[in-house]
C-alpha cells in the first residue's frame, strides 16, 4: 500500500516534532538534574521514559537510571521500579546495582539487596559501601533479635501532618527549649511553593518550650531574621544557648544549589542578623549540618568536598573569630564512600552521626563514635529500635542524660520525616523472694540481710506471708543471709556484674528449725548397704551448706529404717548409714567434733504431720507409721509408707560451737 505524498510529509514532520520534543525534554531534565533539582528532573525524566519506545534500549536505560536517582535522592518509593527498568535496558554503568541494592535494603528486601551488592562487587571489589551492605543484609535478622534497651515513640508534640519535621536540637544545656526543622506552613493561610529539589516546601526553623505544666507548647517559627525564602534548618547551639549555627541553602534561580553554615547570637531574647561562616577558601564547596562541641570552638560539619572520601563526609574545624582553622576530614573510621551526615555532639563530648555507608538496617542509620586513645574512632550502630530500614538521623540528647529526640521517616508517606522521642531506662536490679520453714510455711518477721562488695549493707524484715524485697545496684556481688528466731540461718549469693538489662532476682530461703529433727531429702544408699549412691550428692550438698551457713552449730545425723527385717540388724545398718554421711561431711572439711551419728533402726517411725496427710489421703495427722499401722495398709500403700520411714535426719545439738 502506497502512502500519498502529502501524508508522508505530515508523518515525517510529526516524527521530527516528537524527536525534537523528546530531545528538548531530555536536555531540560538533564539541566535540572545537574543543578540538583531532583524533584522537577524526576518528573521530566518520567515523561521522557514513557515517550521512548522499547527499541530505544540505550536511551531508556539512561533515562530510567536518572529517574531512579531522582526518586532515591528525594525518598520516593518509585525508585525501586525505576532501577529495575534501568537494569532491564542494560544501563551501562554498574553503579546502578549499588544504588538499587541500597534502595532494596531500605525497603527491607535484604536477600535481594545482598544479591545486587554482590553483583556490584564483581565490578568494584574494594567498595566499602557494598561490603558493608552485604554484611548488614546477612546480619540484620540477628541484630533485630537483640535490640538495645532504648525505648522509642513517635512524638505527639512537634509533628504536623503533611509536613516534614526533623533534626531537633536542645538550646544548649537548656533542655526545656528545643528548635527543629520543618516545612510546615507559617500559618493556616500560607500557601508555600514546593521546592524543585525535593518537591516539598522549603524548610524553616521552629521552636517549642516546656510550659509551667511540664508540657511542650505548640511550635512557633523562630523569631528574628533567621527564616527567609531560602531553605533553613539543621541547627546546633553553644552550651550556654547564646550562639546558634545552622544550615542555609540560598535560592539560586537555574543555578547549582549550594549550602552554607550561618551563625547568629542571641542577646535579650532576640537573634542577631545571621553571618556566614567561612570554612573552605573555595566558596562553591557546600557545607552543612553544623554541630558545635561543648568546648565551643570545635565545629563538626558536613561537606561534599572532592577532597573527602566520597559522597558526603563529616569534617571538623576550630572556630576563631567567625572563621574556621585546622580543617580536617574525620577519616575512614567515620567516613565512607557513602554519605555521612547530621553530626551531633552530646554534652559529654560523644559524637553521633548518620550514615548509609556503614553496616546498618537500611537508609541512614544513627551511629555513636568514641575517640580512641591512640587516634581514630570506635564506631557503633545504635541498633534497633533507634534504627530502622528507613532513614534515621538527627539525634539530640538532653544534656548528659540518655534521653532526647531523633528523626526518622519510618512508616511515613511521601518521604516525610517525623521526630521521635527516645529514652534509655535506668538499669534496675532487685532481689525478691520468700522465707519459709522446712514444711513450706511462711516465716513472718524473719530477717534478710544483704552485704555487697561495694559496701552496701541492707536489712529487711519479711512480711506476714514471708516475702521480702531488696533493691541492689549494677556491678555488685552480694552475700545474703536469712535468719529467724528458732531456725538455722541460710546464705545465698547474687551478682549483677556484667548485666546489660534490668533484672529482678528471685531468691527463696527455707530455714530448718533448731528444736526438732529435720529430714535430709535425697539421701540414697545401696540396697541393704550403707554406701551412699551418686544420687545423694544433691542432698549432701544441702546439708554441707547448712553447716557452712551456721558455723556455730553441732549436729547429730540419724538414719532410720522400716520394720522389715530384724530390728537389731536394722539398727546396725542404720548406724553405718549415718556414719557414712558423717564421713562425707568430714571429707568436705567439716570438723569431726561438730558431727555425731546414731542409728535408730525401726524404733522411731514417722509421726504424720499436716503436710504428709495432705499428700497421702490414706494417712491422717498424728498417725504413727509403726509396724501395726503399716500392716493394715494395701501392699502399694505399705511400700510408700516404708519409704517414708526409711529416712536420714539431723538435729541441732549445740548452737555455741567455738563461741566461748
Amino acid at each position: 500500500m502506497r502512502i500519498k505524498p502529502f501524508l508522508y510529509i505530515i508523518l515525517l514532520t510529526t516524527i521530527g516534532f516528537q524527536s525534537c520534543g523528546i530531545a528538548g525534554l531530555i536536555k531540560k531534565a538533564d539541566a535540572r538534574y545537574e543543578i540538583g533539582e531532583y524533584y522537577d528532573a524526576g518528573n521530566l525524566y518520567k515523561r521522557v521514559y514513557s515517550s521512548l519506545t522499547a527499541k530505544e534500549k540505550s536511551q531508556r536505560g539512561r533515562i530510567a537510571y536518572r529517574q531512579a536517582e531522582c526518586y532515591r535522592l528525594t525518598n520516593q518509593g518509585r525508585a525501586e521500579q525505576a532501577y529495575l527498568n534501568a537494569i532491564r535496558y542494560n544501563y551501562s554503568d554498574s553503579i546502578v546495582y549499588l544504588h538499587f541494592a541500597q534502595v532494596l535494603q531500605q525497603n527491607g528486601k535484604y536477600p535481594e539487596a545482598a544479591k545486587n551488592y554482590a553483583i556490584y562487587l564483581t565490578k568494584d571489589s574494594s567498595n566499602v559501601v557494598a561490603k558493608n551492605g552485604i554484611k548488614a543484609c546477612n546480619f540484620v535478622a540477628e541484630w533485630r533479635n537483640i535490640p538495645s534497651r532504648y525505648l522509642v515513640k513517635r512524638s505527639t508534640d512537634f509533628n504536623l501532618r503533611r509536613s516534614s519535621n526533623f533534626s531537633p536540637a536542645f538550646m544548649g544545656s537548656n533542655t526545656d527549649q528545643i528548635v527543629f526543622t520543618s516545612n510546615r506552613p507559617f500559618n493556616k493561610k500560607t500557601i508555600q511553593k514546593s521546592s524543585a529539589i525535593t518537591g516539598l516546601p522549603n524548610n524553616d526553623l521552629f521552636e517549642s518550650r516546656v510550659n509551667a505544666a511540664g508540657k511542650w507548647e505548640a511550635p512557633e517559627m523562630l523569631e528574628g531574621s533567621i527564616n527567609t525564602i531560602n531553605d533553613e534548618g539543621v541547627c546546633s547551639f553553644s552550651a550556654d544557648g547564646k550562639i546558634m549555627y545552622y544550615t542555609r541553602s540560598p535560592y539560586v534561580p537555574d543555578g547549582v544549589r549550594g549550602t552554607d553554615i550561618m551563625m547568629t547570637n542571641r542577646a535579650g531574647g532576640t537573634w542577631s542578623a545571621p553571618q556566614k561562616i567561612k570554612i573552605f577558601k573555595d566558596s562553591t564547596i557546600s557545607v552543612a549540618h553544623p554541630a558545635i562541641a561543648p568546648d565551643g570552638v570545635t565545629l563538626y560539619f558536613v561537606s561534599d568536598s572532592k577532597k573527602g572520601l566520597g559522597g558526603k563526609d563529616i569534617w571538623k574545624a576550630t572556630l576563631a573569630n567567625g572563621e574556621c582553622k585546622f580543617i580536617e576530614n574525620l577519616g575512614p573510621d567515620i567516613n565512607t564512600s557513602g554519605d555521612e551526615m547530621f553530626p551531633s555532639v552530646k554534652a559529654d563530648g560523644t559524637l553521633y552521626f548518620a550514615s548509609n555507608g556503614h553496616p546498618g538496617f537500611g537508609g541512614l542509620d544513627i551511629f555513636k563514635a568514641t575517640p580512641k586513645k591512640d587516634g581514630g574512632w570506635i564506631v557503633e550502630n545504635m541498633g534497633a529500635p533507634i534504627n530502622s530500614s528507613g532513614d534515621d538521623f538527627g539525634i539530640t540528647f538532653a544534656g548528659k542524660e540518655e534521653r532526647g529526640f531523633f528523626s526518622s521517616n519510618r512508616n511515613e508517606t511521601k518521604g516525610n520525616d517525623a521526630i521521635w522521642n527516645f529514652v534509655l531506662p535506668e538499669l534496675a536490679y532487685g532481689i525478691e523472694g520468700k522465707v519459709v520453714d522446712e514444711k513450706g510455711n511462711p516465716l513472718p518477721d524473719a530477717v534478710v540481710r544483704m552485704v555487697s562488695n561495694t559496701g552496701v549493707n541492707a536489712r529487711v524484715q519479711t512480711k506476714k506471708d514471708g516475702t521480702y524485697r531488696i533493691k541492689v545496684d549494677k556491678d555488685m556481688d552480694c552475700i545474703m543471709l536469712a535468719s529467724s528466731r528458732g531456725y538455722l540461718n541460710q546464705k545465698n549469693k547474687v551478682t549483677t556484674q556484667g548485666l546489660k538489662d534490668s533484672k529482678l532476682f528471685t531468691v527463696n530461703f527455707q530455714l530448718s528449725a533448731i528444736s526438732k529433727p529435720i529430714e535430709i531429702e535425697n539421701i540414697f544408699y545401696e540396697f541393704a548397704k550403707w554406701d551412699l549412691t551418686p544420687a545423694s550428692e544433691t542432698g549432701l550438698q544441702v546439708l554441707l551448706k547448712i553447716l557452712k551457713d551456721n558455723p556455730n552449730i553441732t549436729i547429730e545425723i540419724s538414719a532410720n529404717t522400716d520394720y522389715v527385717g530384724n530390728n537389731e540388724s536394722n539398727k546396725i545398718l542404720s548406724q553405718k548409714r549415718a556414719k557414712s554421711v558423717v564421713d562425707y561431711l568430714i571429707a568436705k572439711g567439716i570438723p569431726s567434733d561438730r558431727l555425731s551419728s546414731v542409728g535408730n533402726g525401726e524404733e522411731k517411725p514417722v509421726v504424720v504431720d499436716a503436710q504428709l496427710a495432705k499428700k497421702y489421703p490414706y494417712l491422717k495427722e498424728n498417725d504413727v507409721l509403726d509396724e501395726a499401722f503399716v500392716t493394715k495398709l494395701t501392699p502399694e500403700q505399705q511400700e510408700v509408707v516404708n519409704q517414708i520411714n526409711r529416712r536420714s535426719e539431723f538435729r541441732v545439738v549445740k548452737t555455741t560451737y567455738k563461741l566461748f
